[in-house]
């Protein structure tokens, strides 16, 4: 078996499993991805992982075009194929048989319950994302500080997060920041 098919069914396993866990979105998976595509499967290093992530953000669409990124960086087209259709197809299949039941029992107790339970798990999740994304950024004291000073801003400001993204571009360029 020729090592592109190898790795297109080990990524689509991967990204299949992956997405039973996107409760709150791709970025919820993104910690087990890292670890799977870079430290089990040695597959790109952590700093790739990080850029596919900074450019799947950049590009229109949505979130989960990082999947498409990686399965193209392991194993080209039919990488970003296989780990495209790996994580929509289980939850698309799973959501479409359970939408009727979710909808049936919409006034039911236990599903108050479970989806007030799933709200920490999520930002649990999400939250490991943000801390992967920084650990795997952050080279040194300088940008340490980017990433505290950006942060700080976007959480205690109205001020809008491109604003914020350029004025980091700019120190990058500017060579103040690498």
């Amino acid at each position: 078996m020729s090592p592109v098919v190898s790795d297109s069914g080990s990524l689509a396993l991967i990204m299949a499993q992956l997405s039973f866990l996107a409760i709150g979105g791709i970025n919820a998976t993104l910690p087990e991805m890292q670890r799977q595509v870079v430290d089990v499967h040695h597959w790109m290093s952590a700093e790739q992982f990080a850029s596919l992530y900074a450019l799947a953000q950049a590009a229109p669409g949505p979130n989960m075009l990082v999947t498409t990124l990686v399965g193209w960086q392991v194993a080209g087209v039919a990488g970003a194929f296989a780990a495209t259709i790996g994580i929509c197809g289980p939850s698309c299949v799973l959501s479409y048989f359970v939408a009727a039941i979710w909808f049936r029992f919409r006034h039911a107790t236990w599903r108050r319950v479970l989806q007030q339970a799933l709200t920490p798990v999520t930002c649990g999740l999400v939250f490991a994302a943000a801390a992967f994304l920084a650990q795997a950024t952050t080279h040194n004291v300088g940008t340490a500080l980017v990433m505290l000073a950006s942060t700080i801003v976007l959480l205690l400001t109205k001020v809008h997060p491109l604003v914020v993204l350029g004025v980091a571009a700019a120190l990058g360029a500017g060579g103040l920041v690498s």
